[in-house]
């Protein structure tokens, strides 16, 4: 049976008719238990909807078709979010018929096919490597070496571990186990998972926080408590705040120069790329790197597998090596 528009108890006047799908929006995503991020991005495809539509239209499956048609230009990853927000707040306010809306999602939707990951890994090698090589200079200011040795951390963690920068950043120094050498975080999902750390991350962790520890005072949080990756800039003072992910890419991206690298040729989830890549060109086990990336689906780690060498060898063995003359070809042969 079809579902009613929404509607509310006091209709009142037409002005406030028309505000009465953004008065349920902003219900919908004020009763959301999600990140901060996830709610950004709801309320985003949720202004484009209400743009396309009108703020007036009713919540069934001609509206939900319209609004379809009318993002079918953008890529196939934002057509699942833009549709995955206005599902949610159809199924929010009980409207539409699912039945029907089922059906128009699959007839307007345009799936999006596997795509093999590419990075330019000389580039991320030639910022881990550099990176792993800088040590602040003893005549620099307090801020200015505690900042390369927190983008030194940063960088060798997101290398080691493959957790995304949203997760590095979230990390408070009680999650960290350094006997063990791992971390217990929650990550994408909402899922916990453990995440294990290298030598050379821990060790590079170990000088940063010794070194920020000796330049800020006692502090009334506890040392669990505290952000592993903290504010370095004027405006933090000597209170230790956290870093956000934003202001963590532009600190990285400000050095990038420094040693030679377009910071367009790289993204951030590039280091996670190679974190993967790495895991499985040592192993050759997709299901091993799955696990370590901590991949919902296999699917996802196998978009790697194209960086298998036994592949490149296989050609390399049949097309570029040269055979022996009783196997050559006539052409092939030297001319007398």
């Amino acid at each position: 049976m079809k579902k009613q528009p929404i509607t509310t108890a006091n209709p009142g006047s037409p002005e406030q008719q028309e505000g009465a799908m953004r008065q349920q929006i902003e219900h919908f995503l004020s009763t959301l238990q999600r990140s901060p991020r996830t709610i950004a991005t709801y309320r985003n495809a949720l202004e484009q909807f209400l743009r396309i539509v009108g703020e007036d239209a009713e919540l069934n499956t001609e509206t939900y078709i319209r609004f379809l048609k009318a993002i079918q230009e953008k890529s196939p990853a934002t057509q699942v979010v833009y549709r995955t927000a206005v599902m949610r707040f159809y199924a929010f306010s009980r409207s539409g018929n699912w039945i029907e809306l089922k059906e128009a999602t699959e007839h307007y939707s345009r799936r999006q096919g596997k795509r093999i990951v590419r990075f330019d890994r000389d580039a991320i090698e030639k910022i881990i490597t550099n990176y792993e090589q800088m040590l602040p200079d003893p005549q620099a200011g307090a801020l200015a070496r505690l900042t390369l040795l927190r983008d030194r951390a940063f960088i060798l963690t997101l290398a080691d571990t493959g957790l995304r920068i949203s997760e590095a950043c979230a990390l408070r120094r009680g999650d960290l186990d350094w006997k063990e050498q791992r971390a217990v975080i929650i990550g994408k999902g909402d899922k916990q998972a453990v995440v294990r750390f290298s030598n050379r991350a821990l060790e590079a962790l170990r000088l940063y926080l010794r070194e920020r520890d000796a330049h800020y005072p006692p502090a009334r949080m506890p040392l669990a408590s505290q952000p592993l990756f903290a504010r370095h800039d004027i405006r933090a003072s000597k209170r230790i705040r956290p870093i956000t992910s934003g202001a963590m890419w532009k600190a990285i991206k400000g050095r990038m120069a420094e040693i030679g690298v377009d910071p367009r040729q790289v993204r951030i989830h590039d280091f996670r790329h190679y974190f993967v890549t790495i895991t499985y060109l040592a192993k050759g086990n997709l299901k091993l790197s799955q696990e370590l990336a901590r991949h919902e689906s296999i699917t996802t780690t196998s978009r790697y597998a194209h960086f298998s060498g036994e592949l490149d060898a296989a050609y390399d063995e049949i097309f570029n090596q040269k055979r022996p003359a009783s196997e050559q070809t006539q052409e092939e042969l030297p001319q007398q």
